[in-house]
């Protein structure tokens, strides 16, 4: 009888340790997460009612409530994810016009990708861009 209450006197430690464990090394990825190809930082603008239906770069009509945006050089269709610096919210956009042709600027968000990173007041905000695969 002693042995069996000096033996379950451990147990709940055994099981304690065995629950402070580290997590296994190897921890899989999102099947769906996308990579990074490059990075930018800079200011973005977002332009909205003026331009829509108007056509694009790209030939497709500018939709202020896609969630789509304008840059100098990446090609059209590119996927990039633009964070605000200021509250760290993001959006994913796809590349369908050009510009920003405003000095200092390295995008222009669509309105409903201005929206989504609650930049609509600012005007301009500090963004970081990546161009994702």
């Amino acid at each position: 009888m002693l042995f069996n209450l000096r033996w379950f006197g451990w147990l709940p430690l055994l099981l304690l340790l065995q629950s402070c464990g580290s997590a296994p090394s190897f921890l899989p990825t999102a099947p769906d997460s996308p990579t990074v190809v490059s990075v930018q930082q800079g200011k973005a603008s977002y332009y909205g009612a003026r331009h829509h239906g108007r056509k694009t770069a790209s030939g497709e009509p500018f939709n202020k409530n896609a969630l789509t945006a304008a840059h100098k050089t990446l090609p059209f269709g590119s996927r990039v994810r633009v964070t605000n610096l200021n509250n760290h919210k993001s959006v994913i956009v796809r590349i369908n016009d050009r510009g920003p042709y405003t000095r200092g600027r390295i995008i222009d968000l669509s309105e409903q990708a201005a929206r989504e990173i609650n930049m609509i007041r600012a005007g301009v905000a500090r963004v970081k861009v990546e161009r994702l695969q």
